[in-house]
């Protein structure tokens, strides 16, 4: 067994045991870098620590020596200027990746003694995502920490083995910490230091393994596509997702590919984690959970990974089985009033999901002049078969109809904004605040910039056409076609971005071919090369291997 406790890491000596790969790190190295951090901070006076390192292995070293240093830490969802702003006064040093902020090897110093952690004494503040209102700091002790990796190993540690763990998901939060960095660290499994977010770095990294564990989102999961080598991904031990529900269309797809469904963990930042499920709609339940449930129906939870004798209340509503097991009926707190009728959004979200042409859909309460719903809806294939070939109002006067089932017309949404997937984080989570925006958004005018690279005086650039692009309303209504003057208004725009001393006044064009439409959902590749010599601005479109238009932008010097 090679299992060493949460509390015992820095006590252990184990004479060869790796912890992080690429670039490789051992457990005695861990050890020793953590209780000279732990020295530093002390020597420094530091109570609270700020911490965000996209190094797994790092993060390792500085949580343990934190903790070793009596210093409460603190992981902030993101570096962005607002939420820095909001935490200030949550910490008295940031160690992060960014410039300006102090950095792991700056703050090492005379190594501490050994010690086991105090279980019940060391701190951990995480941030919640902010999906279902404003996010919110949550405690954890590290007991609560330590029961959580201790029931993940009773559950999978002998089906896992020595797999070498390879992730999706930021460590910034509970799922990506627990299953990424700690439960690993505590198993003696390799992890990678990196979160990989596309599908294609995952595939070559799981070439390198014999045997490896997928720690990933829905919004990764949903993005495996037919390019992947799925006979090799297919040796995962296992797949895990969390931080929002999965698709069915997406858990069928992959347990085709891979001959297993993916493992979903239901839970949160406050609770722990409560259940998981492999398949089906019904939730299991970990050990030690206890589940019961207030007047609403809402789930409360008394688990090991909270605090003792306390009971979370949830705004979950459930329907609890006979077995233990339970169903997730949508979130109690997301019910809002309209002309003083009570409307569940996600009753709704439901409903509009059960649409053929709607794999995912949230909805939101908009304020203008008077508050009515907004919708946000993730086409699948046919919703953008449809899409393409009947047009926008046809499309969402058949969610209205649906819809219409199952509400009131007050409830039936206004305003319709279309994408083909949802925008969510490396969590899986799409923020309040994110979708509200989104949906208060004027429709978008501007392609999708998927990839660029420079090569001698050409740029190649990978495109996506916007499913809900403005200019479609009118060119044209029935069947949305990308007219051709945006087409080179995007070059012309897209070429003063990243080709420099452009000339600024547009003077003409020359040998201009238009030769296959560019349809919603396209993925077009654009070359760019400027002629400085002439003052002209070369631009061919393609969609694959069909050329779609081409020209000359003749450009010259202000009037």
């Amino acid at each position: 067994m090679n299992w060493i406790a949460l509390d015992q890491l820095l006590e252990q000596t184990p004479a060869s045991r790796p912890v992080a790969l690429c670039p490789a790190l051992e457990h005695e190295a861990l050890r020793q870098q953590a209780l000279r951090l732990a020295g530093g901070l002390r020597s420094r006076n530091i109570t609270r620590l700020a911490l965000h390192l996209e190094d797994a292995g790092e993060l390792a070293i500085a949580l343990l020596g934190a903790w070793r240093a009596g210093v409460t830490v603190l992981l902030p969802a993101d570096l962005q200027p607002a939420t820095r702003q909001r935490l200030a006064d949550q910490a008295d040093l940031w160690l992060t990746d960014e410039a300006g902020d102090s950095a792991l090897a700056e703050l090492l110093g005379e190594a501490l003694p050994a010690a086991p952690l105090d279980l019940d004494q060391c701190r951990l503040l995480l941030c919640t995502s902010g999906s279902s209102g404003e996010p919110k700091l949550i405690e954890k002790r590290l007991r609560q920490l330590a029961n959580e990796v201790e029931v993940l190993e009773d559950q999978w540690g002998a089906e896992l083995g020595q797999a070498c763990i390879i992730g999706s998901v930021a460590a910034q939060h509970i799922y990506g910490l627990l299953f990424r960095v700690l439960w690993p660290l505590c198993a003696g499994r390799p992890l990678l230091r990196k979160a990989l977010p596309f599908p294609e770095d995952i595939q070559l990294a799981s070439r390198e393994h014999a045997d490896f564990c997928l720690v990933a989102s829905p919004a990764l999961l949903k993005r495996m596509g037919d390019n992947l080598d799925w006979p090799a991904l297919s040796r995962v031990r296992r797949v895990f997702s969390s931080g929002g529900p999965l698709p069915a269309e997406a858990a069928q797809q992959l347990q085709q590919r891979l001959d297993q469904a993916p493992t979903e963990i239901y839970g949160s930042s406050e609770t722990g984690g409560i259940a998981w499920r492999q398949g089906g709609s019904l939730w299991q339940p970990f050990v030690g959970v206890e589940l019961s449930q207030d007047e609403q129906g809402a789930l409360r939870i008394a688990s090991p990974c909270l605090p003792p004798d306390h009971v979370e209340q949830t705004a979950d509503a459930a329907r609890i089985q006979a077995d233990g097991r339970f169903e997730l009926l949508g979130r109690l707190d997301r019910i809002v009033k309209l002309e003083e009728k009570r409307i569940s959004l996600p009753m709704l979200e439901s409903a509009l999901s059960e649409h053929p042409f709607v794999s995912e859909a949230r909805l939101s309460v908009i304020e203008d002049n008077r508050a009515f719903l907004a919708a946000l809806v993730a086409l699948s294939d046919a919703g953008l078969h449809a899409l393409r070939n009947q047009g926008r109002r046809a499309l969402t006067q058949a969610l209205r109809k649906h819809l219409a089932q199952y509400c009131e017309a007050l409830a039936l949404p206004r305003r319709w904004r279309l994408v083909r997937q949802m925008p969510c984080n490396a969590q899986g989570k799409l923020p309040q605040a994110q979708l509200e925006a989104l949906l208060r958004t004027p429709r978008c005018l501007t392609p999708e910039r998927l990839g660029e690279r420079q090569e001698d005086d050409q740029w190649h650039l990978e495109l996506g056409v916007p499913v809900d692009l403005a200019h479609f309303s009118g060119h044209f209504p029935q069947t949305p076609v990308l007219p051709g003057v945006v087409q080179i208004d995007w070059a012309i725009s897209l070429a003063r971005q990243l080709i420099e001393n452009l000339p600024p006044r547009f003077q003409g064009m020359e040998v201009l071919k238009f030769q296959q439409l560019a349809r919603p959902g396209d993925r077009l590749q654009l070359t760019l090369r400027f002629d400085a010599q002439r003052s002209k601005l070369h631009f061919s479109y393609r969609n694959g291997d069909a050329p779609c238009s081409s020209g000359r932008i003749l450009l010259g010097a202000s009037a």
